[in-house]
């Protein structure tokens, strides 16, 4: 929640990042520093689901909102440092779906560009689900780390992108449209390898979890599909057809493999993009 106040204050879960989104946002439009922000719940950091750049659209768009400026999630990423590989993020938070940037049209990775453009948006079938393997209290690379990861990796080579685009264009995408979860499915898996190998040396494998990588070869082995990681992990991912067959893939996956840390979890796709609501002040309405 945002208000204006006599004095600025952000408290609740990562109030450090947020602030910090306030305050770049407050100077980028000339808007002083007299805000009061109250978080009461986040996606969990360095997981590999872009919480960053979620809670940095979030906190400018409530900013502009309560100022009667218009979004601009794709400029806005630009002014926090986000989406400078990546324009899925905003992306994802103006429309949902299944979003599919252009990439970048160099190797540069200045953060004051902004992100990728969007060329193709499709819903996502919602009767399939997303099965989500998250483990707690191991971070992905980030900052410094995964800098150096970056620099220290060799380039990709040209035929895999090639043959990653051609995935996309011809196998995953027709998936989705046509509610293909195998065509889908297997487009995922195979480009989730490829890149997983790629950056298996600075992550130690093409998973960053051992547990997770354990879990997903369970799921595989019980029909899920699209198996992969997002971003650096460690989140691991795969998808079924419905829910009844997911919790089918799930059942016992966590009991097998015995880390009280590894959790999964059963989500559906969102295909609208994030809602900010006006709140009434208590006070205003007597």
């Amino acid at each position: 929640m945002l208000s204006r106040a006599t004095e600025g204050s952000v408290e609740g879960p990562e109030s450090p990042r947020a602030r910090a989104y306030l305050q770049l946002m407050e100077a980028a439009l000339d808007l002083g520093s007299r805000h009061r922000m109250a978080i009461e719940a986040t996606i969990p950091a360095h997981a590999g689901l872009g919480s960053g750049t979620q809670l940095a659209l979030a906190v400018a768009t409530a900013l502009r909102t309560l100022h009667g400026l218009p979004a601009d999630p794709d400029g806005d990423a630009a002014r926090l440092g986000r989406g400078a590989r990546s324009g899925v993020g905003s992306g994802f938070f103006s429309t949902g779906g299944l979003v599919v940037d252009g990439g970048k049209a160099d190797s540069s990775l200045d953060s004051r560009d902004r992100p990728p453009p969007v060329v193709a948006r499709l819903a996502f079938p919602p009767e399939w689900r997303v099965i989500l393997v998250l483990h707690h209290g191991t971070a992905g690379l980030h900052g410094e780390a995964e800098l150096a990861a970056f620099a220290a990796l060799p380039p990709f080579p040209q035929e895999a992108s090639a043959e990653i685009c051609r995935l996309v264009l011809m196998q995953a995408l027709p998936g989705i449209a046509e509610r293909d979860l195998a065509a889908f499915g297997g487009a995922i898996t195979t480009i989730q390898s490829m890149v997983g190998g790629h950056f298996a040396p600075a992550q130690g494998g093409v998973f960053t979890s051992p547990a997770v990588a354990q879990a997903m070869r369970h799921l595989a082995e019980r029909g899920a599909t699209g198996i992969g990681q997002s971003s650096w992990g460690p989140t691991g991912f795969a998808f079924a057809e419905s829910v009844e067959a997911a919790e089918a893939m799930v059942a016992g996956v966590s009991e097998a493999i015995g880390d009280p840390a590894l959790e999964i979890r059963i989500v559906a796709g969102r295909n609208s993009g994030a809602v900010v609501e006006r709140l009434t002040r208590l006070a205003d309405a007597h």
